[in-house]
């Protein structure tokens, strides 16, 4: 297995090779976009149309990879981006995942719509591990999740506002998209929420959303939220300064400047475009991290310059369960690293803190 994943040179071939993998309907899940795609393609390309210019005659013999999210120490400023459905990629799941970030010396946030407990992750994980949380209409079991991930010992919570209601995602309406038998959403199983609703016509998951979540969240709610725990909260789907600004007044510990992958309101701006003044509103009172189209080491040098603390990858991660695995999940975790160290070296930069706005044309 070790030798076929290093004949897969970028991640672009693992989503290739998982393109041609997975089933249809579990992949056209995993890839596709709202609507006509654009974010989802706009994503990738705002990264490209960035050009570097780098600094040179710079001792770059030793380069430092780590930094810290919220205090805590990870061996490089990639993290893993809370995705839904693991095992649809990977017998595994969840735990695959976890396993391999722990050994990578980086956080995995664990998505509330997981198809393995959070407690279970955290029996398998070897690292820090964040919580993302959807809150329900059923305030009650909001607070046992929030309680569970506390009592598990995860070091953060990521509330996602970004998705009142599933956005409209075509894929899976074609394909009216349901979970396989024997899949289910691990983390309600002891409120009877494991397995999405009947919905004819429709999207199982986009019923989900629009029967359980609760669309009448409001700035109040994370005030809300904050009251139930010690754990930080970060505030993930921020598009705006001032939502940002917002965020940090109440409270939150960080924003992920995200769009969902492109998948919620399609046409929204590429994340990468709106980071620099968001960054700068929030002007250091909390950390800023963004996820969305990250691709290449490149990309990842190119959001630290604009302001980003971090980025969290999603999609990329799915394509190396899909192919291999732990192993799969880690080889992509090395891909980006290593073009990071690649990047940072021809740019000038010995270390991330180094990484700085005026590489940016």
């Amino acid at each position: 297995m070790a030798r076929k994943l290093d004949t897969l040179l970028n991640l672009r071939e693992f989503e290739e090779r998982a393109g041609a993998k997975l089933p249809r309907a579990a992949f056209a899940y995993f890839a596709g976009g709202a609507c006509d795609e654009c974010t989802l393609r706009d994503n990738l390309e705002a990264f490209q149309r960035l050009r570097l210019k780098p600094k040179v005659l710079v001792d770059v013999s030793h380069r430092d990879l780590a930094t810290s999210v919220l205090g805590q120490k990870v061996a490089m400023p990639i993290l893993i981006a809370p995705t839904a459905l693991h095992r649809l990629a990977h017998p595994e799941g969840e735990l695959a995942t976890a396993r391999a970030a722990g050994a990578a010396g980086t956080v995995m946030v664990l998505s509330t719509l997981a198809t393995c407990s959070l407690e279970e992750a955290a029996k398998a994980a070897a690292g820090p591990l964040w919580f993302q949380l959807y809150v329900y209409k059923d305030r009650g079991l909001t607070k046992e999740l929030v309680q569970r991930a506390e009592a598990a010992g995860y070091q953060a919570l990521v509330l996602t506002v970004d998705a009142p209601l599933l956005g409209r995602r075509e894929a899976d309406l074609r394909r009216q998209f349901r979970l396989p038998a024997g899949t289910e959403l691990a983390n309600l199983r002891q409120a009877g929420l494991k397995r999405l609703p009947a919905a004819k016509g429709e999207s199982k998951l986009a019923a989900y959303f629009a029967s359980l979540l609760d669309p009448s969240l409001t700035w109040r709610d994370v005030e809300w939220l904050r009251s139930l725990t010690r754990l930080p909260v970060l505030v993930k789907g921020v598009l705006r300064a001032d939502d940002a600004v917002r965020s940090v007044e109440a409270g939150a510990a960080g924003v992920i400047v995200s769009n969902h992958g492109g998948r919620q309101l399609d046409t929204v701006p590429a994340t990468i475009t709106v980071l620099p003044e968001i960054a700068a509103a929030v002007a250091g009172r909390a950390e800023v991290l963004l996820d969305g189209g990250i691709r290449r080491g490149t990309d990842v040098l190119k959001a630290l310059a604009l302001g980003a603390k971090a980025v969290l990858v999603g999609r990329p991660v799915l394509w190396g369960l899909a192919v291999g695995g732990q192993a799969g999940v880690s080889r992509v975790l090395g891909l980006l690293r290593g073009e990071l160290d690649l990047a940072m070296a021809l740019c000038g930069c010995p270390s991330v803190q180094a990484i700085t706005a005026d590489l940016i044309a």
